[in-house]
């Protein structure tokens, strides 16, 4: 069967966006981490490990970055309901 679209018609196609990050990536997003171990972090200097895998030992202003889009894609299928955060 052959279809023909009227002049003027469009197909709309939906795209995902599929994340893959280079070295050094990470360091530019802030994380998510449960708010017990980035407490501890903090104070004891002990490494943590974000949501999307990342470890580190969290000193910085983590307001200054945009929150890591893997991290936030975990949080939100883990989630769905509960649009508050865990982040460095």
């Amino acid at each position: 069967m052959n279809q023909q679209l009227s002049p003027g018609a469009q197909t709309i196609t939906k795209e995902r966006t599929e994340h893959q990050y280079q070295d050094g990536d990470h360091e530019r997003f802030s994380h998510y981490v449960p708010k017990d171990k980035l407490t501890e972090a903090m104070v004891m200097g002990t490494p943590v490990i974000a949501l999307c895998g990342k470890v580190w030992i969290p000193s910085r202003n983590p307001d200054r970055f945009p929150v890591c889009p893997m991290c936030k894609e975990i949080w939100e299928q883990m989630n769905p309901d509960d649009a508050g955060d865990d982040s460095e």
